[in-house]
């Protein structure tokens, strides 16, 4: 146990997965798949037991190799590519999963229509390269887009693009009114990662459908009044590392039935924001907390009147065991594991 912390455990705890999740993009090494299969680029390696897929890691390559029909997943992850033709992919416009990850691609040197043209894409990951905006034009296929660890400030249109769920833009440098509205007509998009990047406020016209939002580590100070209300499926939602202090939450804001993990740690609360009884994981830790308020969790407490809460985090405040007041007990009831100095 790590020393001045200490961890309440109010029930068997079952295999609750961490905090945060990271997936490693299907990273396999090519030795499990053997022998390549004839239709393939010579320097590249296509799986006899994986036909469609086209692996191009780590060979130094300065530009997209031959692609041969019949490829549907390419991966061109950790190599030198600075420039795609606009006839790149011109023999496999069915293409439907395109991974550049760890390249040097900047967007004057990305040409024409090179993704447009590729009606079945339906991933495109240009992720840890040399991108100051967006790329552009995208195929309405398109259901998942990751342009992380670029250089991004400016965000393109997205009109049009009705089958998008999931965008990935965190390490960029973007601030709120490159972000404010530039999503708007994505009425499909369920999950949006815009954390560590340079917006002071919560940007505007974000679509109502998302269930996962994540803007952690930005410098935003305050949350406007009904900010949330209208995203009625919301599920995950982090706010930590930022500058949100008492003054800047309105008393509701994150009062929202659907919301089941919430994470507002090492930010400047001095008070426990109020969540809705349905919340499950609640991240407070490393703040100024002083007090723990049960009505923050349970406006009335009775046999069918209590919060799901099954993981809390308050260490890193001035709230310690001993302040605890006993009615928490019955309130948090359901919980696991709540966490204190």
């Amino acid at each position: 146990m790590h020393l001045g912390v200490f961890t309440l455990l109010l029930a068997t705890i079952g295999s609750a997965s961490g905090h945060y999740y990271d997936d490693d993009d299907y990273y396999f090494p090519l030795s499990i798949y053997g022998r390549s299969s004839p239709n393939c680029a010579p320097e590249c390696n296509c799986p006899e037991s994986y036909p469609t897929a086209m692996y191009c890691d780590e060979l130094k390559l300065k530009s997209v190799p031959m692609v041969p029909p019949g490829i549907k997943y390419l991966y061109l992850r950790n190599n030198q590519i600075d420039h795609i033709d606009d006839k790149a992919f011109e023999n496999v416009t069915d293409l439907e999963w395109l991974i550049l990850d760890h390249n040097l691609l900047e967007n004057s040197k990305i040409k024409g229509r090179v993704f447009s043209k590729l009606k079945q894409l339906k991933k495109l990951h240009i992720n840890y390269n040399n991108l100051t905006e967006s790329v552009g034009p995208l195929p309405k296929s398109l259901v998942d887009l990751q342009l992380t660890n670029n250089k991004i400030s400016k965000l393109g249109s997205f009109d049009g693009l009705v089958n998008l769920t999931f965008i990935h833009l965190q390490h960029n440098q973007l601030k709120e009114d490159a972000v404010s509205a530039a999503f708007r007509g994505l009425k499909g998009l369920e999950y949006l990662d815009l954390s560590f990047n340079q917006m002071t406020k919560l940007p505007s016209g974000l679509p109502v459908s998302l269930l996962t939002l994540y803007l952690d580590n930005n410098k935003i100070s305050n949350i406007p009044d009904e900010y949330f209300k209208h995203f009625s499926g919301l599920q995950y939602l982090r706010l930590s590392h930022n500058e949100l202090a008492d003054s800047g939450i309105p008393g509701n804001s994150f009062n929202l039935s659907s919301l089941l993990e919430l994470d507002l740690s090492y930010n400047k609360l001095k008070n426990i924001p109020t969540v809705n009884e349905n919340l499950e994981n609640y991240y407070l830790e490393v703040n100024e907390l002083e007090k723990f308020e049960v009505k923050s969790f349970c406006k009335i407490l009775g046999p069918l009147s209590y919060s799901k809460i099954k993981h809390l985090r308050l260490d890193g405040n001035r709230i310690t065991q001993t302040s605890l007041p006993p009615d928490m007990y019955e309130c948090l009831r359901v919980a696991n594991e709540i966490t204190v100095n």
